[in-house]
């Protein structure tokens, strides 16, 4: 009896913290994140995407959205037109995620070093949804705009910057798990946008009108809930509803998961 004490305080004694062990993943993780961040701003890429990001958000917003027509101070026509926007810009910055290393060969010296798989995921993903975040910050002269015009609710932008945001985290977690599954770049794009074409559409009355012709109340209900249409727009009207945050970061969470299982079958194989 005491020898099995002694083996248990001795495991306890030798046996990482969870603290360290959590620290440690953490730093990883980090390391991940800084190195692909780098790698964003070491190529010219990086700053070619941006510019194409803002002067495509300024066209769309001034022409399609009718910015200065729209009669009231605002930027409702500017985070409308994110859903479609994005639909486009965030495949172009996921399909090389995965598929770049699948077919350079780089992913498989990657999952040699002694990193875990959920960390290589995680740091990649972060690095491009922080990438992401700082173009869309970059469009702030859109909000000065509207604030020296007049007297917009700054609650709602805020609101829909988040909104905005979370909706391009969930465009990108699609797009990290797509790229996992080829070594195609160009594949990686046209399916991403397929599928989030997919999400965005749900929402839309065509779909609704014609769904509802012959399903039930659930499965209607179901339909409206996946559409990131609907809880785009509920965010960008200044109601941060936590059911619409939770959407996203299940949307994030389910791909980041299927991205980590086809990953290591990959490397498994």
């Amino acid at each position: 009896m005491k020898s099995a004490q002694r083996a248990v305080v001795l495991m306890t004694f030798f046996e990482p913290s969870r603290d360290i062990v959590e620290s440690k993943i953490m730093r990883t993780t980090l390391t991940i994140f800084r190195r692909e961040m780098a790698g964003y701003f070491a190529t010219p890429l990086a700053y070619i995407f941006i510019v194409i990001f803002l002067v495509l958000a300024g066209i769309l917003t001034i022409f399609v959205g009718n910015f200065v027509g729209q009669g009231h101070a605002g930027l409702q026509s500017f985070f409308g037109l994110h859903p479609w926007f994005y639909l486009f810009l965030i495949p172009a910055l996921s399909m090389r995620l995965w598929a770049e290393e699948r077919k350079t060969g780089t992913l498989e010296l990657t999952m040699t070093l002694p990193i875990r798989l959920r960390e290589a995921v995680v740091g990649k993903f972060a690095a491009a949804w922080c990438f992401a975040g700082i173009a869309l910050a970059l469009t702030f002269p859109f909000w000065i705009t509207v604030n020296y015009l007049g007297n917009p609710d700054n609650g709602v932008i805020l609101a829909s910057y988040v909104g905005s945001w979370l909706m391009a985290g969930s465009y990108l977690a699609v797009g990290a798990f797509i790229s996992a599954t080829t070594r195609n770049q160009v594949i990686a794009f046209v399916v991403t946008v397929t599928v989030c074409f997919f999400f965005v559409v749900m929402g839309s009355t065509i779909v609704i009108d014609f769904v509802s012709g012959w399903a039930n109340d659930e499965f209607l209900e179901f339909v409206r809930y996946i559409s990131i249409l609907n809880h785009f727009a509920g965010i960008s009207k200044g109601v941060l509803d936590l059911r619409s945050v939770l959407f996203f970061i299940s949307i994030i969470g389910l791909f980041l998961t299927l991205n980590a299982i086809v990953i290591d079958r990959v490397r498994s194989n």
